[in-house]
């Protein structure tokens, strides 16, 4: 029997289970794909604080490695949480866990474009997160290509450290708060390039622009030094669907208190309901939801 399982081992799990750990817990901690989430895909990391800079492979390695040394087990598999009469249990494609509290930190996932050139060039200037890496872009020509909120939010934000913005939409229309679009169609900085369906990223070693097909059927090619996919996130809570809230987006409804619709069940980072999703508000979920998991399970008998 374990006190605390936590699902999920990107910034936010890690976090959560040290913290538990820390407190006196036996903890274990899940991960269905490698270990740092989205962060350890990242070829740089300038956002963290007192690390100038770093990898986000480096990063991970240290959470992960610090996370382990206080004593927190560690297994692969995708967890799914069911009611049992001492708590929870979770169980896996390999192994089946008893515990008493649950830490939900499955995170998100962006997504893609699916076009030629995307995967290759991702991380070398295919990117998916302005806050993160406009920084590497500073008067440099970007495109973001998306027709809603965040595209426009990402093109706003961008034009005030790149040299040019194009942003570039399949329709001839933006799918985002009105405010918004009035401040992008007053912004110079920013072209507007509508009924446009990108086909291709290009770049051999680093991203030198993109290829679309127009409403006519003709090929339209634009230089950028990046392109900054915003076409939406998906989290991976389908298999808790049972067990807590989810809201319409598929995200678990929890506040600041990471405290879901479940006793004894927690949400941290990504995952859950939120309106900033770093690095850094992860690792704080996950320090919340590691406590109150701690102290939820001093409860259980």
């Amino acid at each position: 029997m374990y006190d605390i399982v936590v699902i999920g081992g990107g910034p936010a799990g890690l976090t959560a289970a040290l913290y538990a750990a820390r407190a006196g817990k036996k903890v274990m901690l899940l991960e269905a794909n490698a270990f740092g989430g989205q962060i350890a895909t990242s070829p740089r990391v300038e956002n963290f604080p007192s690390v100038a800079e770093t990898t986000g492979a480096a990063l991970a390695d240290k959470m992960f490695e610090q996370t382990t040394s206080h004593g927190v087990e560690f297994d692969m598999g995708r967890g799914k949480v069911s009611l049992s009469e001492n708590g929870f249990v979770v169980t896996t494609e390999y192994a089946t866990y008893s515990c008493k509290a649950v830490v939900l930190a499955t995170g998100v996932t962006h997504k893609t474009l699916n076009v030629k050139g995307e995967e290759h060039l991702r991380g070398k200037g295919v990117c998916y997160c302005a806050v993160c890496d406009a920084a590497f872009y500073k008067d440099k020509p970007v495109c973001v290509v998306g027709d809603g909120n965040s595209a426009v939010q990402y093109a706003l934000y961008l034009s005030e450290i790149c040299s040019q913005v194009t942003l570039v939409t399949i329709f001839d229309k933006l799918f985002c708060d009105r405010e918004l679009e009035r401040r992008l169609c007053l912004c110079d900085k920013i072209d507007w390039v509508r009924n446009v369906r990108v086909t291709e990223i290009t770049g051999s070693e680093c991203v030198d622009g993109l290829i679309g097909i127009d409403d006519g059927g003709r090929e339209r090619r634009i230089d950028c030094a990046a392109v900054f996919v915003a076409i939406g996130q998906e989290p991976h809570n389908e298999d808790f669907a049972e067990l807590v809230n989810l809201n319409e987006q598929g995200y678990v409804v929890a506040g600041e208190d990471c405290r879901t619709s479940c006793k004894g069940v927690f949400a941290a980072g990504d995952c859950r309901t939120k309106s900033v999703r770093q690095c850094a508000t992860a690792i704080g979920d996950g320090a919340i939801a590691g406590l109150a998991a701690a102290e939820f399970a001093e409860l259980v008998k």
